[in-house]
């Protein structure tokens, strides 16, 4: 059975390479690893490395290099219409606060049926309807950013996939700046003692030097508070 182990993003969809077109409903289109069937026959085993959402008009690029199409199938939803814009922007507030995928028009809003949320959808004075539509949620920002990076990446065979490396450079760059902060503020010796002003209360005279290099090592003077000569 032929594998599928990339996705190509809408814009770089080439025309005379699809070959078939699976139509799948909004849970169907975010899958790692099922085997599916096109409309015109072709079976094939969608095998990604991690789950990722299909959006209508995507493609599945198989081993061949030929290209298989995705559509968004008609679903049972609910349409959400307001009076006005505020109204509506507030129910979409409300709705993210559920963490609810929601699909944002210019003036209704559409959700998966859920009775407790029709409710609190006309309880906040709006119409809420009944639809047969394909469902094409809003996506949270870091997943379409990594969609983004991904679908610039592997337009090509012949092209490396995209991979986001924004979130683990940040990451070290904030542990290295933790770090250099930290033994920056230790690097220098400090007597303790009764005007030392640190906010101690010292009981007995127990002066020391600390000092603390970037991998935390320190050294200690036990002995008694003395001051080294200079030169």
């Amino acid at each position: 059975m032929l594998r599928a182990t990339a996705v190509v993003r809408k814009p770089a969809v080439k025309a005379d390479r699809v070959v078939d077109t699976v139509t799948l409903d909004h849970e169907g289109r975010h899958r790692r690893r099922v085997a599916l069937t096109g409309e015109k026959g072709l079976a094939f085993l969608l095998d990604l490395d991690k789950a990722t959402v299909l959006n209508d008009g995507d493609a599945l690029r198989l081993e061949d290099g030929s290209l298989v199409r995705v559509q968004a199938a008609a679903q049972r939803l609910i349409e959400i219409r307001a009076a006005t814009p505020k109204r509506l922007m507030r129910i979409a507030w409300h709705i993210g606060n559920r963490h609810t995928p929601a699909e944002i028009g210019e003036d209704a809003l559409w959700i998966e049926d859920d009775h407790v949320l029709v409710e609190m959808v006309r309880g906040l004075g709006a119409e809420a309807t009944v639809v047969e539509r394909p469902f094409q949620p809003e996506r949270g920002a870091y997943e379409a950013a990594a969609a983004h990076a991904h679908g610039s990446h592997a337009h090509d065979p012949h092209e490396h996939e995209g991979h986001d490396h924004g979130a683990t450079a940040h990451a070290h760059a904030h542990a290295e700046s933790h770090a250099h902060a930290h033994a920056s503020a230790h690097a220098h010796p400090h007597d303790h003692g009764p005007g030392c002003g640190c906010g101690h209360d010292h009981a007995h005279d127990h002066g020391h030097d600390h000092a603390h290099d970037h991998s935390h090592r320190h050294a200690h003077d036990g002995g008694p508070a003395h001051k080294r000569p200079h030169g």
